[in-house]
């Protein structure tokens, strides 16, 4: 088959290698969309892979076509979104049913061969299937959906208060409809871009605060009454809106980094002084598991696709590129700015 395969740093070719076989307890996806996620830029583009020759991608959707032995949750012609953690099952955090925890996992796409191929294979449980009115773009966008979904997860969430979606990304986005599905009073985006924050608005949003606006926080403010936000989620793992989350929380609220950081962050001691004034409670997220294996996360990103009630929205795309041209697409990471949206990488162009 055909894969877009690392050999080194800036070295991703389209060649061909063995097609993969079954096993016991897996499944064979012949690969429709791979979306290219932030973790695989510096793989390919940096000196973060973890070996070589190397297949990445791991937000991924296809048809299965083959079964191996003892797999009976699903069958040929079966349409899946890939589910790229494989935890060991039997370390502490796993038998808690903490799987995003587990010290011992492998990843699709990463620590083995993953879907920036033809074909790719994964154990049964990776593989959750979809209807046929969800489009296998949407299929590629499962990954995200429930890692949106996993941050709701991470706090005590209740409908009927007030949401601060910090960051008008994809994650951002998700995390926004999530919060409107599940009961939010008022579900509000921030970002510095104002088609971002229309893009808000349309999937749902209750309103949209560009944070280049000096006036920015009082608008906030003013729509919770001067109390500040009872959830805020941070999208964009970005250190300005990360110590922005502090502000807008609200007394006795929940605060979730969802985003991750990639600069490093300090607080002042006014800045931090805003958690033990507001008694809020702080939590990291991360990944998209909980149990049963994969968890809920992946079965209502394919209940709600399915209604219709997560919306996925064009603008979420950012271009399709044959795997062909793999090499080009990474090339495209080069340029700040340049790449705004999802990249799915098509398997079959």
């Amino acid at each position: 088959m055909k894969a877009g395969v690392i050999h080194a740093k800036e070295d991703i070719r389209y060649e061909e290698i063995e097609t993969p076989v079954p096993g016991k307890g897996q499944v064979k996806i012949k690969v429709k969309y791979t979306g290219i996620c932030g973790s695989d830029v510096p793989r390919v583009n940096g000196d973060a892979c973890h070996f070589f020759p190397n297949v990445l991608g791991h937000e991924f959707s296809g048809i299965v076509t083959e079964t191996g032995e003892g797999v009976t949750a699903l069958k040929p012609g079966d349409r899946v979104a890939g589910v790229p953690l494989v935890p060991c099952m039997k370390c502490e955090d796993c038998q808690r049913g903490d799987y995003s925890l587990c010290r011992h996992y492998s990843f699709i796409g990463s620590r083995e061969f993953g879907s920036f191929a033809e074909y790719v294979v994964v154990p049964e449980k990776n593989a959750v299937p979809f209807e046929d009115s969800v489009s296998l773009e949407q299929g590629a966008f499962f990954e995200p959906a429930t890692v949106a979904l996993h941050g709701l997860q991470r706090v005590p969430y209740e409908g009927g208060k007030t949401v601060a979606v910090l960051g008008g990304g994809t994650i951002g986005m998700f995390v926004m409809q999530w919060a409107k599905i599940f009961g939010a009073k008022e579900a509000v985006v921030f970002d510095i871009a104002d088609e971002r924050l229309e893009l808000g608005r349309r999937l749902g949003a209750s309103a949209g605060i560009n944070t280049l606006e000096p006036d920015f926080m009082q608008k906030a403010m003013d729509l919770t009454r001067g109390k500040g936000f009872d959830y805020v989620f941070e999208t964009a793992g970005n250190t300005v809106t990360m110590k922005m989350a502090f502000q807008l929380a609200a007394n006795k609220a929940h605060v979730c980094f969802v985003g991750t950081p990639t600069k490093e962050l300090a607080f002042s001691v006014a800045e931090w002084e805003n958690m033990n004034r507001k008694e809020f409670t702080l939590t990291g997220s991360w990944m998209s598991y909980s149990a049963p294996f994969p968890g809920k996360e992946w079965e209502l990103t394919a209940h709600y696709f399915k209604t219709g009630d997560l919306k996925f929205d064009d603008s979420f795309l950012f271009k399709k590129i044959p795997l062909s041209k793999i090499a080009e697409a990474f090339e495209m990471y080069k340029t700040p700015g340049l790449v705004k949206g999802k990249l799915l990488i098509d398997s079959e162009g």
